[in-house]
């Protein structure tokens, strides 16, 4: 693969380089973010176009929404055109970021922050959603709309995002949706911000996320596959995903599945992770408007420390609409297993009802030695009255 520097195409450290990174991404290849300093507005990764940021090198995003230009994208779970992704790829193969450099989104709350979800826009876009208005015409324009996530391939096959670190993130950080052949190695998230989930695998299959670290302001990993009736429209879920080997330090949940998750989840295998400081290590949410199927789960290997709430929240009432809706959720067959947890209020906690009861959950120990013993575990509430439900995190 031919390197292409981004100064050898005019760039330079401490001035604009957008259209120097533009043209090296039309040129094709490796493109090289030598040792310094950049400025760079929203990037489009090609097919076959490797973003290499060299150790030593930092590109920072511009942060005027204006600059952005209007893209199809995933928000929250909806389809519509709204404010591209900081880096973005559309139906491309074989496309990468590499290197031990730093994206830096610059968000904060003076520009990104400052208005976390437009309260109009939102309800004009769930609204559309609601009225089977096509994609094509669900477009918001240039300073409306909503925070872009940070990094997001869009219908893309064979992806690899490697050892970067990406810090200040306007919203959710590395978000592929409706992609195949995810990989995700080594990267370090540490951003604070609002909403700003580390790592979103949205409707992707065959995803592998090793070797990361997460200190994130919400979700450190969150599956999903989509809201409501545009999930259910779209109907891709997520599955076949490898979790390993990765470090959870600040969140809500070190390992998520939900909200946002009305096409299904299934099979999601997760081992060797370490959590401390989280509100819980294991959270699965939904609720009778999303619907959808979260089945096989598995969790080896967990070794969790100083969490806030419990280990592993299981809830199907997770901001529940009253009156609820007509789509219970199914939440089954959850195996966690060499579970070892420290200085924690619960271990466990179900939170489901009659028309959609979690099913099928088993915590299991293993000694050395011995064969697995399987004790099931069931810590739930079933009642139907609002007033008794407990609050879902």
């Amino acid at each position: 693969m031919t390197d292409r520097v981004i100064t050898d195409f005019g760039a330079s450290p401490g001035a604009d380089c957008s259209e120097a990174v533009a043209r090296a991404i039309e040129a094709g290849g490796r493109v090289v973010v030598p040792p310094g300093d950049f400025l760079t507005g929203p990037m489009r990764l090609r097919s076959n176009v490797e973003l290499h940021v060299s150790a030593g090198a930092t590109l920072r995003f511009h942060t005027d929404a204006t600059t952005y230009p209007i893209v199809r994208t995933r928000w929250q779970g909806i389809e519509c055109f709204s404010h591209s992704p900081l880096i973005y790829a559309y139906g491309e193969t074989d496309v990468a970021i590499t290197g031990t450099g730093t994206l830096d989104g610059g968000a904060s709350t003076a520009n990104w922050w400052s208005s976390t979800r437009p309260r109009t826009d939102w309800q004009r876009l769930v609204q559309m959603a609601d009225d089977g208005v096509p994609v094509e015409e669900r477009v918001f324009a240039p300073g409306h709309g909503f925070r872009p996530s940070f990094v997001q391939p869009y219908e893309c096959r064979r992806v690899r995002i490697e050892d970067v670190r990406i810090v200040n993130a306007p919203m959710w950080v590395v978000h592929p949706v409706f992609c195949t052949d995810v990989l995700v190695r080594g990267v370090t998230v540490d951003s604070l911000g609002p909403n700003n989930d580390g790592c979103n695998p949205d409707s992707c299959e065959d995803v592998v996320i090793t070797g990361c670290s997460f200190t994130t302001g919400d979700d450190c990993i969150a599956i999903k596959s989509g809201r409501d009736s545009d999930g259910r429209r779209v109907a891709r879920p997520s599955r076949n995903i490898l979790i390993e080997s990765c470090r959870f330090t600040a969140g809500h949940g070190a390992l998520t599945i939900g909200s946002e998750a009305s096409g299904g989840v299934h099979n999601v295998h997760a081992q060797d992770l370490r959590v401390t400081g989280t509100d819980h290590a294991i959270r699965v949410k939904t609720n009778s408007a999303r619907g959808g199927r979260i089945e096989n789960l598995t969790a080896t290997n967990l070794t969790a420390n100083a969490l806030t709430t419990s280990v592993v929240l299981i809830t199907t009432r997770h901001a529940e609409p009253d009156p609820p809706g007509e789509h219970a959720p199914v939440v089954r067959n959850i195996t966690i297993t060499n579970l070892t947890a420290h200085s924690t209020p619960r271990t466990v906690e179900i939170i489901d009802s009659p028309r959609a009861p979690v099913e099928g959950f088993t915590l299991a120990s293993t000694q050395p030695g011995e064969p697995a013993a399987s004790a099931p575990v069931s810590v739930t509430d079933r009642q139907e009255n609002k007033a008794d439900r407990p609050a879902c995190g």
